[in-house]
């Protein structure tokens, strides 16, 4: 792959998963399946960032519910709410129980119904409570912990972007992406992050690893069931499976 292409990827990758003011390059199917691979690395940074905030107000002497609190709010503004939005949308569309043309142009729809309201408090609160637990460590543990977690929410739009699934739609960034991430760059970013993982729970190296199996997990069924629904994926669902992945890679890192 040239530079350029190469440079329009990495672009790509930070403009679509970043609130950074990036100006992307060209955008084709090569150059999104770069920015999906290297989706892994932008959660790695975002995590870092999150958990330095979090350091950061604890050492001014902030209680610790208040800087879990700020950790996954910065994640939230680095990201300026996108993913969250895609969770909305797509338990909107996957609680209506209708058939896959009904419930796409629902998650089209500039609001909020009951399912998407009550998927965003449930991640968010859960996300605090969890991450809570993650700053009574160490912080080199915190530090990993909360990179690993964050990352393997992208390492999930990554895998929900492998070859062999669909599209739901036409258009849209799900037509842009889909199929586009091959089985060497996604196994990559699971063995990745998988090993930044393994700072995360101090006393048992093996806990991280295994959060981040665990949370892959709840991603790819999720990834699954929006498939079976909707007929593919599409940039909500992208947005769903990352933060689902996110919370239950904590909540198995809290435990």
């Amino acid at each position: 792959m040239d530079r350029p292409r190469i440079a329009d990827g990495v672009r790509l990758s930070v403009a679509t998963l970043t609130v950074l003011p990036v100006r992307t390059g060209r955008v084709d199917r090569a150059s999104a399946g770069l920015a999906m691979a290297l989706a892994p690395a932008v959660g790695l940074a975002i995590g870092l960032v999150a958990a330095g905030v979090g350091w950061a107000v604890t050492a001014a002497g902030s209680p610790v519910l208040v800087a879990a609190a700020l950790v996954v709010g910065a994640g939230v503004l680095l990201t300026r709410g996108l993913h969250l939005d895609g969770l909305a949308d797509t338990f909107d569309g996957l609680g209506s129980y209708r058939d896959a043309e009904t419930a796409l142009s629902i998650m089209r729809k500039p609001d909020v119904g009951p399912f998407g309201v009550a998927a965003i408090v449930l991640v968010l609160l859960t996300q605090v409570a969890a991450v809570t637990a993650v700053l009574t460590r160490p912080w080199p543990a915190v530090l990993a912990g909360v990179a690993a977690a964050v990352a393997t929410g992208r390492v999930a739009i990554a895998l929900a972007c492998r070859r062999g699934l669909p599209a739901a739609r036409a258009d849209g960034m799900g037509a842009v992406v889909a199929g586009t991430v091959g089985p060497l760059a996604a196994t990559a970013g699971v063995v990745a992050v998988g090993a930044c993982a393994l700072g995360a729970v101090p006393d048992r190296p093996w806990q991280g690893p295994v959060a981040v199996g665990v949370g892959l997990a709840a991603g790819m069924l999720l990834t699954g069931h929006a498939v079976r629904r909707f007929g593919g994926i599409t940039g909500d669902v992208l947005g769903a499976v990352c933060e689902i992945t996110t919370v239950v890679t904590y909540v198995a890192l809290s435990m």
